[in-house]
């Protein structure tokens, strides 16, 4: 009997090109976003503290994080498990240290450190960052363990909006990362207030769109 949690929705092939495809740029930009010294969003902020202290990567590193948060999402509530939950725990990192050797191969060195580049580059990495992310989101293939807890959490509770609760959830893992040695910049302190709310207003234009 097929679970609930891995059930194909009508358009399924159409969401899961948008899963991937989201799940490709938000790897893709967050290579660009840790050469940066603006910082990355929360849980990558917490992922590169974690490699000061693991042997691993930055993908084994957010992976083995995944797969104890997604023990606590089956726990707690499977419904948010589905193909884009596996897709974005297991290739977001992946993807990202691929194209963070190519930068480092390819470019001289320093070059995307440089101000004026940074300068250049931020503004778009990070709207496509927000863009790529809301796409995975609107495929409606499950969500990502690091995203799914805070609603599972704002659900079970009625003292705090969930808009509160993802901004506690996003500062809490960036503190972490810092206090692990991860540098702290002015686009993780952005990511930590506004992400969620942004992620969900372009997430909302997007879900229309589909049902035209």
């Amino acid at each position: 009997m097929e679970k609930k949690w891995f059930n194909r929705p009508p358009r399924f092939k159409t969401r899961l090109g948008m899963m991937m495809t989201g799940v490709f740029f938000q790897g893709f930009c967050l290579s660009l976003l840790r050469q940066f010294e603006f910082g990355t969003d929360p849980f990558a902020l917490f992922t590169t503290g974690l490699t000061h202290y693991l042997p691993f990567r930055f993908g084994t590193c957010q992976l083995l994080c995944n797969l104890i948060m997604i023990a606590a999402v089956f726990g707690m509530d499977a419904s948010y498990v589905g193909y884009g939950t596996v897709g974005n725990m297991v290739f977001v990192g992946y993807v990202s240290d691929l194209f963070y050797w190519i930068w480092i191969t390819v470019l001289p060195a320093g070059f995307l450190s440089r101000k004026m580049v940074e300068g250049l580059l931020i503004l778009p990495v990070l709207a496509l960052f927000i863009l790529a992310a809301a796409v995975y989101m609107s495929a409606g293939l499950g969500s990502a363990p690091y995203d799914a807890l805070p609603f599972i959490l704002a659900g079970r509770q009625r003292k705090a909006p969930f808009k509160a609760v993802r901004m506690g959830w996003d500062i809490a893992f960036a503190l972490c990362g810092v206090l692990m040695g991860a540098q702290l910049g002015i686009v993780t302190v952005v990511m930590a207030f506004f992400l969620g709310p942004v992620i969900g207003g372009v997430r909302r234009r997007i879900e229309e769109m589909l049902k035209d």
